[in-house]
């Protein structure tokens, strides 16, 4: 696929890394010379320096024939007039455009055909936020992604010192809880991968991705950490876009305040939400933190647009007494600096937004994609199309589809049904499987087996 990305920032060079690794044609375009050059440092691809929306530079980058252009520049007016140019010009059959700002994501009309003809919005606040949610309703997760519009869950949750499986085979989990399925997709141990076969021994520290219904996954989360206990005091720090949306969102079932440096717009969200107590004053400053009890606050979560205020205010409410803390950040150098640091969960918005533009890049029909630990990993939803004549996986037992080895079938979700992997399960068309891929080298692998015949679309 001939796929032109515009931008060359975080987001851009992750996804055109993640795309050339694939064997995609990749163009990068940026206006900035030394971006491109580190870019084309590590990877095969094409660099245009140029202003993105200019109809030249696209020519240049190769839009005449391309099959697909995501625009991720830092300038959501630049990614919207570069895929109308592409549409109106050049008549390319995808774009893709990531959104920031509210005021536009909130009128979709924008985006039709008639207007500014987008195929694709991602908008990383959005995303972002719908992520933090999860991370505050199932506690003592290190990360969760949702599957089959909700019914299931994806959790990776570290292996305490207490818990009942330190030092026990998977298997034991059986005898734990008989009544509950599911299904252990992958464990990392010093970061490397370690087969998740009922007889491996779970050892303190490990982190063990695993699959359940979604009103299961609290029974499990018990079992590996003994010291679960449901969030219910929530301070934010920064009451920007994700500030507010977050503690709209769960301001029903939390006690939550936010600290908002801007006392205009502490005004503006302390109008705009109904339960939420909202405070003037710097999330960084010990005696407000002090004042409000940090010490009985289960969630600080730290979003304002800076990341040095983000750690450094994550790392103080910890050191008072703060249960979990969770810090945005922006940079991906900065992301890695924090591990291992009295910071609990430090997300990044580059990644979740790229798992998102990969959904709608894969070949075959992707539901969804999640990119797991900080891309090392990912797991997919694909719908199984065609017979057992047009496709390499229908018709077939688990067992006999020929998948990487490091990629396994996690669960199929089958006319409103949950199923979880069984090697003699055969799959049926339009099952929709979640399948979890520990090497990202073997995602072209796995897509190719999902792709049907030709024959099959005559």
């Amino acid at each position: 696929m001939k796929i032109i990305i515009l931008g060359a920032g975080q987001v851009g060079s992750s996804t055109a890394e993640s795309l050339v690794n694939e064997g995609n044609d990749v163009t990068v375009v940026d206006t900035d010379s030394y971006l491109l050059e580190r870019i084309q440092d590590r990877l095969d691809i094409r660099a245009v320096n140029g202003h993105a929306s200019s109809p030249e530079t696209l020519v240049t980058a190769g839009i005449e024939d391309a099959d697909m252009l995501i625009a991720v520049t830092q300038n959501d007016e630049i990614n919207m007039v570069a895929c109308q140019v592409a549409s109106a010009l050049f008549k390319t059959p995808k774009k893709l455009a990531r959104i920031r700002a509210s005021d536009y994501v909130e009128y979709p009309a924008l985006f039709s055909p008639e207007a500014f003809a987008i195929d694709v919005i991602i908008s990383p606040e959005q995303l972002v936020t719908a992520y933090l949610q999860r991370l505050i309703e199932q506690p003592e997760v290190l990360q969760v992604v949702e599957f089959f519009d909700g019914k299931a869950q994806l959790v990776a949750v570290e292996v305490s010192d207490e818990s009942p499986m330190a030092g026990q085979p998977i298997s034991k989990l059986l005898d734990i809880l008989p009544d509950i399925k599911m299904r252990v997709a992958a464990i990392f141990r010093n970061n490397d991968v370690i087969q998740a076969t009922g007889k491996v021994a779970l050892q303190p520290g490990d982190e063990i991705f695993f699959l359940a219904l979604t009103h299961h996954i609290s029974k499990l989360v018990k079992v590996f950490r003994h010291a679960y206990k449901t969030y219910e005091r929530i301070l934010i720090a920064g009451g920007g876009n994700i500030g507010r949306q977050l503690a709209k969102r769960i301001e029903s079932n939390h006690k939550i305040k936010i600290v908002e440096s801007d006392a205009k717009r502490a005004r503006f969200i302390a109008e705009d939400l109904k339960k939420t107590v909202v405070l003037h004053g710097d999330a960084g400053d010990a005696n407000l933190l002090k004042e409000e009890n940090i010490s009985k606050i289960d969630v600080f979560c730290a979003v304002t647009n800076d990341d040095e205020v983000n750690i450094l205010s994550a790392m103080l409410a910890k050191r008072m007494g703060a249960r979990k803390v969770i810090s945005i950040i922006g940079k991906a150098s900065h992301v890695e600096l924090v591990r291992g640091t009295s910071i609990d969960l430090a997300i990044s918005p580059a990644q979740i937004t790229i798992g998102s533009l990969l959904t709608h890049i894969r070949k075959g029909d992707v539901v969804t994609v999640h990119s797991l630990r900080q891309g090392a990993a990912e797991a997919i939803e694909v719908i199984a199309h065609g017979d057992f004549n047009t496709s390499k996986v229908v018709g077939r037992h688990i067992e006999q589809i020929k998948l990487p080895s490091s990629a396994s079938v996690a669960a199929i979700l089958r006319e409103g049904e949950v199923l979880f992997s069984d090697k003699s399960l055969v799959i049926a068309p339009d099952d929709h499987l979640i399948i979890f891929i520990s090497n990202q080298r073997d995602i072209m692998a796995v897509e190719k087996l999902f792709q049907v015949d030709f024959n099959y679309l005559m």
